[in-house]
C-alpha cells in the first residue's frame, strides 16, 4: 500500500488529485474522485479510503453508510496527479446503491452465484415451503460432500473423454458445488480469489 506522497504533484489540480477507485477482485472502476495529501495520509494511515470534495471537505468512504474500501495498493500514474486505488469494497461505491457510480459493474457469473448461496445461506426459510437443492446442500453436510465428489468424478470423464461440451458443464457443476461447500464453512468466493491473487507471481520477459 506503500505509496511517496512527495512524489505527487498536487499543485496541479490546487492542491488535488484524481482518483481512480477499482475493485482489486472484479477489476471495475467504481468511482473517480479527487485527494489532497490529508486525505491520503488518512487512508494510509488507516488502510481505509479517504477523499477530499470540494463541497464536503475531507471525507471517510462508508464512515456513515458502512460501504467501506479498504485498500489493497495506492499507484500514482506517470504524471503524478492521478492515483489508481486498488480496493476491498464492504458494499456498493456509488450513493445511489449501485455497485459502481457507472452502473451495476461487470455481471460476473461466479459472483452473482456466490451472491445467491450467501442470500440463500443466510435468509430463513418460508414456512411450509420445499427447501431448494441449493438449501439442502447448505443444510446437509453428507448430501453437499458426495454430490462435489460426483460432479468431480463426472468432470475428470469428460476431460478423459475429450468430450469439450460436457466438460464444460461439468466444470461449471463443480464451481457449484466448490462455492456451495466452501460457504458452508463461512468462505467466499473472494476468499478463494486472494489465495488464487496470492500465488501469481509477475512474468520475467
Amino acid at each position: 500500500m506503500t505509496l511517496d506522497l512527495s512524489t505527487l504533484n498536487f499543485d496541479k489540480g490546487q492542491g488535488l488529485v484524481t482518483v481512480v477507485t477499482q475493485d482489486a477482485s472484479t477489476g471495475d472502476v467504481l468511482m473517480v474522485a479527487h485527494a489532497d495529501r490529508e486525505a491520503l495520509e488518512r487512508t494510509l494511515a488507516t488502510g481505509e479510503m479517504h477523499y477530499r470534495s470540494r463541497t464536503r471537505g475531507l471525507w471517510h468512504k462508508g464512515a456513515t453508510s458502512g460501504n467501506t474500501q479498504k485498500v489493497v495498493s495506492l499507484c500514482a500514474d506517470c504524471d503524478g496527479d492521478a492515483v489508481l486505488a486498488r480496493v476491498r469494497k464492504a458494499g456498493p461505491a456509488c450513493h445511489t446503491g449501485e455497485e459502481t457510480c457507472f452502473g451495476e459493474g461487470r455481471w460476473d457469473a461466479l459472483a452473482h452465484l456466490d451472491a445467491t448461496l450467501a442470500a440463500r445461506a443466510s435468509g430463513p426459510l418460508p414456512e411450509g415451503a420445499k427447501p431448494s437443492y441449493t438449501r439442502r446442500l447448505l443444510d446437509d453436510r453428507n448430501l453437499r460432500l458426495k454430490k462435489l465428489g460426483e460432479e468431480a468424478a463426472e468432470l475428470v470423464t469428460a476431460c478423459a473423454d475429450a468430450d469439450t461440451h460436457r466438460a464444460a458443464e461439468e466444470a461449471a457443476d463443480v464451481l457449484f458445488h466448490v462455492l456451495v461447500a466452501v460457504r458452508s464453512l463461512g468462505l467466499t468466493l473472494d476468499d478463494v480469489k486472494a489465495v488464487l491473487a496470492s500465488r501469481a507471481r509477475p512474468t520475467v520477459p
